[in-house]
């Protein structure tokens, strides 16, 4: 009787497990394996010295500056000066990658991604400034004084 139970709760879960990912869920565990997969590139000693030009890169898809970073990022990919960095397989997966999160972020997820800001530094060096809306900048203004 306890094994039926236990096989019928772990059926369920198995079942909760199977829903479609969502754009936003798919731009989020994309981007989180992009940048695991470049933190591996820049500690493996074969890949160390090709991954060096590689522009700085912080994902955030909430930032409406995503789409053109991730185009230049994938230009610099595509023109890395030597063959073997080119054919390196690690570097052929990563650049497979952040094409797939290009392609999902412009043309599957097109209008259902909402960007909360558009600080195209905080891409580069991964800190975002605070942009504050004219009334909370007075309001800010106000409670100093």
């Amino acid at each position: 009787m306890r094994l039926a139970l236990l096989l019928c709760f772990f059926s369920f879960i198995w079942l909760a497990d199977c829903a479609p990912p969502t754009c936003y869920s798919r731009v989020l565990g994309l981007s989180k394996e992009i940048i695991g997969l470049l933190g591996k590139l820049h500690n493996f000693h074969r890949t160390k010295t090709c991954v060096e030009i590689l522009p700085k890169l912080f994902l955030d898809v909430q930032n409406s500056c995503i789409n053109t970073k991730l185009h230049d990022f994938l230009y610099v990919m595509e023109n890395l000066p030597t063959q073997y960095c080119r054919e390196r397989p690690r570097i052929v997966l990563l650049k497979q990658k952040v094409t797939n999160l290009y392609r999902i972020i412009n043309r599957i997820c097109y209008r259902d991604l909402v960007y909360f800001t558009d600080d195209c530094e905080a891409i580069e060096t991964g800190q975002s400034t605070p942009h504050y809306r004219e009334d909370r900048l007075q309001m800010l203004v106000e409670e100093k004084r």
